[in-house]
């Protein structure tokens, strides 16, 4: 056990960093940046929380004795009528969804037309470029629905862009360097949400409550049997979510183009 006392760490850079059960007293965490950071059963007290976000799955996070996450799930829901529609229970529901998850991703790609094509390969924030949020969501596709719930155990495209916490794994790419061009991935994201549609078109009440069977072979998720409705669930999460990030995102990089030309 590492033991820090009166150290002066500021700057430092943690990665793959096990710090599961660390004690932190009079420590300044002002400005830290966390990312990808498993928080599970963290308690803190007498802590100065003030001017900070927190972007994530926030279940039973209690502030001042409150439990504020359905307060946040409320809000959303308030904020944006179609987020309810994201959790759906039968067919029509997953069918309802999907043709909003279409329409609401047109819209941001037609936005992100607008931007010239660099702007389209930049970060902002440290989060994925547009380009490589496009790629996240063909291996999110390509990882619950073409290999859990289709049984293809190694669906990838070497474009495919896995989240970039997950540990290196044989057979899955992970190319941060590629730049391929706005209409290079949405022709193949094209082709992957075509797969999604095929799906929830064909749902019945019998398939959405059964279970998959395993694939053979490593690869993500885990050669374990899951439940239909939660793969499901899991590609309308991870669009949804990404599509909000995309368009924050979006609004910075139009704001800074706009600053340039003038």
């Amino acid at each position: 056990m590492a033991e820090f006392t009166g150290d002066d760490l500021s700057g430092s850079h943690f990665e793959r960093v096990d710090l599961t059960g660390a004690e932190f007293r009079a420590v300044d965490l002002s400005h830290a940046r966390l990312r990808g950071v498993d928080m599970t059963g963290v308690a803190m007290r007498g802590v100065e929380l003030v001017d900070a976000r927190i972007d994530g799955e926030i279940h039973n996070l209690l502030v001042n004795g409150v439990d504020v996450a359905p307060l946040v799930n409320a809000e959303l829901d308030r904020r944006y009528p179609d987020r309810a529609k994201m959790r759906p229970t039968d067919p029509a529901g997953f069918r309802e969804a999907w043709d909003i998850v279409e329409r609401l991703w047109d819209g941001t790609v037609a936005r992100a037309r607008s931007l010239a094509p660099e702007l389209l390969h930049e970060s902002v924030d440290g989060e994925w470029s547009f380009i490589e949020t496009l790629r996240h969501l063909v291996f999110a596709t390509d990882a619950w629905v073409r290999r859990a719930l289709l049984g293809d155990p190694c669906p990838w495209d070497p474009l495919d862009l896995p989240w970039d916490e997950m540990p290196d794994t044989p057979g899955i790419p992970r190319d941060r360097e590629a730049r391929p061009s706005l209409d290079e991935v949405l022709a193949l994201r094209r082709d992957r949400m075509t797969t999604v549609r095929t799906v929830v078109d064909g749902l019945t009440d019998e398939s959405l409550t059964a279970h998959t069977e395993p694939v053979d072979g490593v690869g993500w998720p885990p050669p374990e049997s899951f439940p239909v409705r939660e793969c499901l669930l899991t590609v309308l999460n991870e669009e949804w979510h990404h599509r909000l990030f995309a368009e924050r995102d979006l609004d910075a990089l139009e704001t800074d183009s706009s600053r340039q030309a003038n």
